[in-house]
């Protein structure tokens, strides 16, 4: 049976620069090209960065957002803040991951299919966290 690939774990942050650069130091991680610090770079610049491993695998992506509250987890009210992306390489492919998502109990939260740039669904797991799926 076929399943999607995971293709980056996406995390939102206030200062998506500084986020990478930390993640970068700590895991030895590699800018996607293009992806570097450059002179002169606002926050304007940096809405959504990538970064590789060197022996390949899943991104680490940050995206840029003006606010967020911080996450509380594993005690208080706010709990973690992250969602995947997941990827397949067709749009029949899609569809198929679509209804299995639905039949093990995900729900549709944005319906892209549609999109010529990007179809993807994007989905809440059954306790609520994003995800999405699209053709990549």
């Amino acid at each position: 049976m076929a399943v999607p690939t995971l293709k980056q774990v996406v995390l939102d942050t206030e200062d998506a620069r500084a986020l990478a650069e930390f993640y970068r130091e700590l895991l030895g991680l590699e800018y996607r090209p293009g992806d570097e610090p450059h002179e002169g770079e606002t926050h304007a610049d940096t809405d959504w960065l990538a970064l590789r491993f060197p022996g390949g695998g899943p991104e680490l992506t940050f995206q840029q957002v003006d606010s967020l509250p911080a996450p509380t987890w594993p005690d208080g009210p706010r709990p973690q803040m992250a969602h995947l992306d997941l990827t397949v390489p067709t749009a029949e492919e899609l569809q198929s991951q679509r209804d299995r998502a639905l039949a093990l109990g995900a729900s549709i939260l944005r319906d892209r299919f549609d999109d010529p740039e990007e179809p993807l669904y994007v989905f809440a797991d059954p306790s609520g966290h994003p995800f999405c799926i699209f053709v990549g």
